[in-house]
């Protein structure tokens, strides 16, 4: 029987864990390192703008079942938007919208109208080798990369899914996702909108739930060390302190993969990164705008319509690193505008670069995900970064939080 759970990590994996084992009737303790909940998935008011902005702008989609099941278990109500994907080519100016239906097979496949423009049935059944593939292989050596569906669906969307080029992605990582939203029909791909930002959704009703159970949840509680003996963690070193742990304690390890390697002696993590750039722009979008736009062959490769600003994404950002904040921020609002339809002069903006906002979503990185058991029996692994079957998304991080707290329950 358990008697206390130390869960170290208040980012989305950590909270889930919480929530979980919290619905269960076990104590919790939370230590995060930061001053704030929700790690990379957090909302803040930017002083340089006076905008309420995301940290990353992140797409959820209603087959994201992990992550629907937590909202409502810390009471909200998720607001699907339906599952039509507008697409522009930044080159030419065409667009399309690729309409998913509401049902819960892949119908969408058999209406010309509704799949992918210039595409056959058949280019579709052409993905079977990424879908019963057992290996996981370079999606260069899986899928045809030279028609239509590729350029205009799989290539975009497994950018911003796996966060890295196509050709070098993970065969079994972008397989996962098909299965979970694109198979599943419509019903499994209506965006999830958080017009308030992620904190409103995901990080502050969470640290309500908890704080309603009389859950302790420590910030700038940063963890320093582990002290383990005869197969188990018996003391969590802090910067102010000792924490001795019980016989019946256990320790869910819910940081960054690079922290947790630095904390659980001989752990294999991914060691590989890949970066996220995100800009909001304070200016509302014209009228009618849908709230999502996929784009190719421009720099910016998501825009996202809200009421009072506009925010952009683009994925496997490393090549951007090095250009001024500014000669980004420009470029893209002369493609925002162009796409939109707006004439107007930048405004007021906020560009936030993640230098290592995911693992590197490659079939190497990915075989070096850790399972949730480690070694020692009290010790539980949870985070985006392993191995939950998907790549690096919220979804990946819930699901692993919510696992972390079964294994810890039944251990």
């Amino acid at each position: 029987m358990l008697k206390h759970v130390h869960i170290i990590g208040a980012g989305l994996a950590g909270l889930s864990a919480a929530v979980r084992l919290t619905q269960e009737g076990i104590p919790v303790t939370v230590h995060e390192a930061t001053r704030q909940a929700g790690g990379r998935c957090r909302s803040y008011d930017d002083a340089q703008t006076g905008m309420h902005i995301d940290n990353g702008t992140h797409l959820l989609l209603s087959g994201n079942y992990s992550a629907v099941d937590y909202l409502r278990a810390i009471g909200v109500t998720p607001d699907f938007a339906p599952a039509d994907f507008r697409f522009v080519d930044g080159a030419n100016g065409e667009s399309w919208v690729l309409r998913l239906g509401d049902g819960s097979l892949p119908l969408w496949i058999f209406d010309r109208s509704s799949r992918v423009p210039q595409t056959s049935i058949t280019d579709y059944l052409k993905l079977a080798p990424l879908l019963l593939g057992t290996q996981d292989k370079p999606l260069r050596e899986v899928i045809d990369r030279d028609g239509e569906l590729y350029r205009r669906l799989l290539d975009p969307l497994m950018i911003a899914a796996l966060n890295i080029d196509t050709p070098s992605g993970s065969s079994k990582l972008a397989a996962q996702i098909a299965r979970e939203t694109l198979l599943r029909g419509g019903h499994a791909c209506r965006p999830l909108v958080f017009e308030r930002g992620l904190s409103s959704a995901f990080v502050d009703p969470a640290l309500t739930f908890l704080k309603g159970r009389d859950v302790d949840v420590r910030f700038e509680h940063e963890l320093e060390s582990l002290k383990i003996s005869d197969g188990r963690v018996e003391t969590l070193t802090f910067k102010d302190g000792e924490t001795a742990l019980g016989p019946d304690d256990a320790v869910i390890m819910a940081v960054p993969a690079y922290t947790a390697a630095s904390l659980v002696p001989g752990l294999m993590a991914p060691d590989q990164f890949r970066a996220i750039i995100n800009i909001h722009y304070d200016l509302a979008p014209p009228a009618g705008s849908p709230f999502m736009t996929g784009v190719i062959n421009q720099t910016v490769e998501w825009i996202f319509a809200f009421k009072s600003r506009i925010s952009i994404t683009i994925s496997h950002a490393d090549r951007l690193l090095t250009l001024p904040r500014l000669e980004i921020a420009e470029t893209v609002w002369r493609e925002v505008t162009a796409i939109l339809g707006m004439d107007a002069p930048l405004p007021k903006w906020q560009l936030v670069r993640e230098r290592r906002a995911t693992f590197a979503a490659t079939p190497e990185q990915n075989a070096r995900r850790p399972a949730p058991r480690t070694q020692w029996r009290n010790l539980v692994l949870a985070g985006d970064w392993t191995d939950t079957g998907l790549p690096a998304t919220i979804e990946s991080a819930i699901r692993s939080g919510a696992r972390a707290a079964q294994f810890v329950r039944n251990a």
